[in-house]
């Protein structure tokens, strides 16, 4: 898993573990919802994404949602490839969230998680890498 393209980032929020995780939960749950329909044109129609309030996600939610992942990877298993990928990187964005104060996600929490979840498919790749002959979608 590399994330030291988490540096880059100049935002102040995403120099923090909390920041870093609420990206990075974009980042699974984007993917996932990709992964729940056929392809990038489809993703609205996706049962994750209605579920999701963008730019009025709070913590409480975005905790809740990462807390169903490995029940909603064990439902997808036939279409979600990658699951274990995708079970580490949540793991690794529930770590950061608990490690930083216990806040309120407010504007900047907001756009760290939709960045992350409108460019999933590229920041997953950039994560963990694309072997040959593997495909984004």
């Amino acid at each position: 898993m590399k994330l030291d393209f988490l540096d880059e980032f100049k935002d102040p929020y995403m120099q923090t573990p909390v920041g870093r995780g609420v990206f990075l939960a974009g980042v699974v749950l984007g993917y996932m919802a990709r992964c729940q329909v056929e392809g990038e044109k489809d993703i609205a129609s996706a049962p994750l994404f209605k579920q999701l309030e963008f730019g009025r996600l709070n913590m409480k939610a975005l905790k809740k949602l990462l807390a169903r992942v490995p029940q909603l990877l064990a439902a997808y298993r036939e279409t979600m490839k990658y699951s274990g990928l995708i079970a580490a990187l949540a793991a690794e964005a529930n770590g950061l969230i608990l490690k930083g104060e216990n806040q309120e996600l407010g504007v900047d929490g907001n756009f760290a998680f939709t960045t992350g979840f409108a460019n999933a498919s590229s920041y997953f790749w950039k994560i963990f890498g694309k072997k040959d002959g593997e495909t984004t979608e």
